[in-house]
């Protein structure tokens, strides 16, 4: 990956006009999101345009991104344009509160901003981007509740340490959880991020299982490689 882009398989994202490069989290999310049969999807925050494409790779679905920062909502339209998918990726450069689509999606993906525990980066739209004070969990959950067809779902890739604070969000927009992942670097080693989905208006058991990247020697493990085999190079 350089800084001006990432190469897939059967796409590019460019992202050097974004404050988000494309990383680890957005792959993991776009492989891994239960969004088979889809029919229309929103991204939340899109960024580059990456989770959109990748869902774009993976379905048959209408797919909308919502960015508010001008110049990654130009980029992403271009890297959707630029796509095998161009007739079904739109890009809208929108505040996620005045975003009022005709009809409602089944499907939210989004890699929300979330407060690393490091300390914050300097440059600013990367704050922004990064960091819950321009988009609280609490504002993300009731849009996205909004946005959601009943019975929708909702896949988002998080650190460990917020799940707490952003299912209690989740449950008061009556979004269940019904699917997890921890994902670890190595074995052996604590979780630092986890992969969720929600359900909207059904609470039941949640599926819990984990996903190891690495191997002692470095390489992708065998589950690593399979979720993005149809991905990366």
């Amino acid at each position: 990956m350089s800084s001006a882009g990432f190469d897939f398989k059967q796409f590019r994202v460019a992202h050097d006009r974004c404050a988000m490069k494309v990383g680890t989290d957005g792959v993991l999310l776009g492989a891994w999101a239960d969004v088979a049969g889809a029919r229309r999807v929103l991204d939340i925050g899109c960024g580059s345009g990456l989770i959109a494409l990748m869902v774009a790779q993976r379905t048959a679905a209408r797919i909308v991104g919502v960015e508010i920062d001008a110049a990654a909502a130009a980029q992403a339209a271009e890297n959707a344009a630029a796509s095998p998918w161009a007739g079904r990726i739109d890009i809208v450069h929108a505040d996620l509160t005045d975003f009022a689509p005709a009809e409602r999606f089944d499907h939210v993906v989004t890699n929300p901003p979330f407060f690393d525990e490091d300390l914050l980066p300097p440059d600013a739209a990367r704050a922004r981007a990064r960091h819950t004070s321009g988009l609280t969990f609490a504002r993300l959950l009731r849009e996205a509740s909004r946005l959601l067809a009943p019975g929708g779902r909702l896949h988002t890739v998080l650190p460990a340490s917020a799940y707490d604070h952003f299912a209690y969000y989740a449950w008061e927009q009556r979004l269940y959880p019904y699917r997890r992942t921890d994902v670890v670097t190595r074995r052996g080693k604590p979780v630092r991020r986890v992969l969720l989905s929600f359900e909207q208006g059904r609470e039941g058991p949640v599926r819990h299982d984990e996903l190891v990247l690495c191997e002692r020697g470095g390489e992708r493990t065998a589950d690593y490689r399979r979720l993005t085999d149809t991905f990366y190079r």
